[in-house]
């Protein structure tokens, strides 16, 4: 006998994008940038869902200080939230090391799902890594926590503007003191790193051909060997093999005359060899829109450009663009990993 088909049948369309975002340090901004972040997430983002990470109570009272009503957001059953309770209640700016590991449960819990794929991306607003260490957990940063957790032997920390042609500034090191920075540069690390940001930029980005301009380590990039060969000795090397293998990367290029617009127009990416040598210019250009991603992992995740703002906490002044854009980019990184 022939059933007729039920109408549960039916094509469904594609399963939403599903993106985690961790609230991040209770008594900074991150709970209250959330919640005006997502206010307009039907409208902005129609083909994602997103599951905020977070204790219900703050996150409903740091809601009220930017006028979004929390309830009527999460009716609309694009937003929910995974209740994960404070271990003591937070004030506003006041920081309490108590709940250093309430923090680093969110950013567990988040990555356990996109590792299971229960999540597409994650998003994660500000911690406050002083509070961590002082509840007695080494911690570093999102960075290296990401890549200790998802085994995933190097990553590369990259912050970028938004835009039709973004700038965009990668990092050969990252929490390092600069007088561990040279050692810490190799041929095959910056080579490494050289992969996987040609990688990620095609995958996650669309960029089909990335042209990475890498900058020196020494003022006027060592200026032939007298002011350091670590240009002649590790970047040069590093950027021959990178080209050997196909990669356009070129350089290394003098840090304090790369970021002009002469060079950057024709660039996807720079990689600079440490924090402070190109991050300043980038958030002197996009600072409050930038975004900071982890590229070289298996999941996707993105971050804001800034940190708790604490001064700003429960006040309701503080700006969502920078959440906003990390949000942005978080779905549309998950949109090209599904179709490449």
């Amino acid at each position: 006998m022939n059933v007729p088909a039920s109408s549960s049948s039916a094509p469904r369309g594609p399963r939403p994008i599903r993106i985690a975002i961790t609230t991040g340090e209770p008594a900074g901004v991150g709970p209250e940038l959330t919640a005006a972040a997502l206010a307009g997430a039907s409208a902005h983002w129609p083909d994602a869902e997103f599951v905020v990470l977070g204790d219900q109570a703050l996150l409903e009272a740091r809601a009220a200080a930017t006028s979004v009503d929390w309830t009527a957001m999460l009716a609309g059953q694009k937003v929910s939230v995974e209740h994960i309770p404070l271990a003591t209640p937070a004030k506003a700016g006041k920081l309490d090391a108590a709940n250093g590991p309430y923090v680093l449960a969110l950013l567990d819990r988040a990555i356990d799902g996109a590792v299971a794929q229960e999540f597409d991306a994650i998003v994660t607003a500000p911690l406050q890594k002083s509070t961590i260490n002082d509840a007695g957990v080494p911690f570093t940063g999102h960075t290296e926590y990401l890549a200790e957790r998802t085994h995933t032997p190097r990553v590369v920390m990259m912050l970028a503007g938004t835009g039709a042609r973004p700038l965009r500034v990668a990092l050969a090191t990252t929490h390092l003191p600069l007088k561990d920075v040279p050692a810490a540069l190799t041929i095959e690390g910056l080579l490494e790193t050289l992969r996987i940001v040609n990688h990620d930029l095609r995958r996650h980005f669309g960029v089909p051909t990335p042209r990475i301009l890498v900058t020196g380590l020494n003022p006027h990039a060592g200026e032939n060997g007298y002011l350091g060969r670590e240009e002649i000795d590790t970047i040069s090397p590093a950027l021959a093999q990178a080209a050997a293998e196909g990669i356009d990367a070129r350089g290394p290029y003098p840090a304090d005359t790369l970021f002009q617009p002469r060079y950057l127009n024709e660039a996807d990416c720079v990689l600079a060899m440490f924090h402070d040598q190109g991050l300043p210019v980038l958030k002197y250009a996009t600072f409050g829109a930038g975004i900071n991603v982890t590229l070289g992992l298996p999941i996707v995740r993105t971050s804001v450009d800034h940190g708790t703002a604490l001064d700003l906490a429960g006040t309701g002044r503080a700006e969502a663009g920078s959440l906003i854009a990390a949000i942005d980019t978080a779905v549309s990184m998950a949109r090209h990993r599904r179709v490449v």
